[in-house]
Parts: C-alpha cells; sequence; structure tokens
C-alpha cells in the first residue's frame, strides 16, 4: 500500500494492482517478502563491493545515473530526475557532481538549441562497463552455488520480480554483449 513515502513506481504498481483487480500482498505473501528483502540486501551489498573495486569515490545512485545516462542516451534533467524517482533539484546536485568528476557533460539539445542535455562522456560509459564485469563476476560466482535444478525457475521468477518493479530488461542484453565483448 502506498503512503506519503512512496515512489511513483510504488504508486503506479498499486494503481495497475487496482486495475487489474488484485488485492495488495496478504500477510501469507510475508515469507516472499522475507525472501525479497534478503535478497535485495545480499544485491545490494555485491553492487556496493563491485563499485568500490572500479571507483571509491561514486556513490550507488550516481553509479544509477551513470547507467541510466549509458543505457538511454542524452536527455533532459526533468527527465533524469524523473527515471531516479528523485525531484529535479537533487538530481541537478548529483549532475554536478558527476560533471566535476568527468563522467557526464552537458550537451546543447540538437531539437531546441536553448535546451540541455547530460550524456554520459566516454570515461563515464568505461565506468559503468567496469562496474558491470564486476557485478557480473560477483553474480557469477554466487549463481555457481546454486543447485542446477534452481536455477531456471529463479531465471522466471527473477524477470518477474524486476517487470513488476519496473526494471527494464532490455538494458540488460546491452551490457551482457559489453560484457562479452560484443
Amino acid at each position: 500500500m502506498t503512503g506519503p513515502f512512496s515512489t511513483w513506481k510504488e504508486k503506479r504498481a498499486d494503481a495497475r494492482a487496482e486495475a487489474s483487480g488484485k488485492a495488495p500482498p496478504e500477510p501469507a505473501d510475508e515469507e516472499l517478502i522475507a525472501a525479497v528483502l534478503a535478497a535485495s540486501r545480499a544485491l545490494v551489498a555485491l553492487s556496493a563491493r563491485s563499485l568500490a573495486e572500479v571507483d571509491e569515490s561514486l556513490t550507488l545512485p550516481q553509479l544509477r545515473m551513470l547507467v541510466i545516462l549509458d543505457s538511454q542516451g542524452a536527455t533532459n534533467l526533468s527527465r533524469l530526475a524523473e527515471n531516479l524517482t528523485v525531484n529535479p533539484s537533487a538530481a541537478l546536485r548529483m549532475a554536478e557532481r558527476l560533471i566535476a568528476a568527468g563522467v557526464i557533460e552537458r550537451t546543447a539539445d540538437p531539437v531546441d538549441r536553448r535546451a540541455v542535455l547530460l550524456r554520459a562522456t566516454q570515461a563515464g560509459r568505461r565506468v559503468v562497463r567496469r562496474v558491470t564485469e564486476a557485478r557480473r563476476a560477483a553474480i557469477r560466482r554466487v549463481v555457481a552455488v546454486l543447485p542446477d535444478d534452481r536455477r531456471a525457475a529463479m531465471i522466471g521468477a527473477l524477470r518477474t520480480l524486476a517487470e513488476a518493479a519496473g526494471e527494464p530488461l532490455a538494458g540488460a542484453a546491452k551490457y551482457a554483449g559489453a560484457a562479452a565483448g560484443l
């Protein structure tokens, strides 16, 4: 159920559930929720370690901004803030730090020369690739200890979870190809 601190994605998910006639999670779903929380803690820790291996000066939210700019291309600040589910002033402060670090840059909008777009620099794209490769290696180590008979079920479950959370899977193929040298 959404409340005053809910993100727009949470509100959208609740609206979709309401429109489809599905009720919010029942107490019987608590075991599933606990499992997702444990998995998300593990994945956040894995992500933080992967980022620290590559660049200790970047935060996970800053990496998220870089990943969005790398995967979606140049975008304006309002759209970027919406994608990050933060207000534009928070996105601007984050962007300013990343511009100073040389991993994103401002560019003129080719359609409206008065507008400014933000995009990842070559150095920023390299950071995204290196962090993604480090994360893939860490995930590969975790997956290696999973029982073979449970892996296929996890693929479907994780894809369903990502889709329900509004996380696009298209970027995954892009980064899988980049890690494979494609």
